[in-house]
């Protein structure tokens, strides 16, 4: 079986699954990738071969990759490995 391509309807697949099922994922990356001190609601846009889109507290925010996504599978990954690499919080 082979990953779709990134396009507009897969980006849009990947933000509904992140918003509905991982809301705390999307704070968490507008903080420790975007530099959000204490972000209240984030809201992840887009998936973009070099950035994911995420609205914070009502502004757009742009995190880049380390390397360009090839498709849904990389950016599944990706998105796991950005989560993975952050500092666990303490609690």
């Amino acid at each position: 079986m082979t990953a779709d391509p990134l396009n507009d309807a897969v980006s849009t697949r990947i933000c509904q699954h992140m918003n509905d099922d991982h809301a705390e994922a999307v704070l968490a990356y507008a903080q420790h990738y975007g530099g959000v001190s204490d972000p209240s609601s984030a809201r992840m846009l887009a998936v973009k071969p070099d950035a994911m889109e995420i609205e914070v507290d009502g502004s757009n925010l742009s995190i880049a990759f380390d390397h360009t996504l090839t498709d849904s599978e990389d950016a599944h990954r990706t998105l796991v490995a950005m989560l993975r690499a952050m500092p666990k919080k303490e609690g």
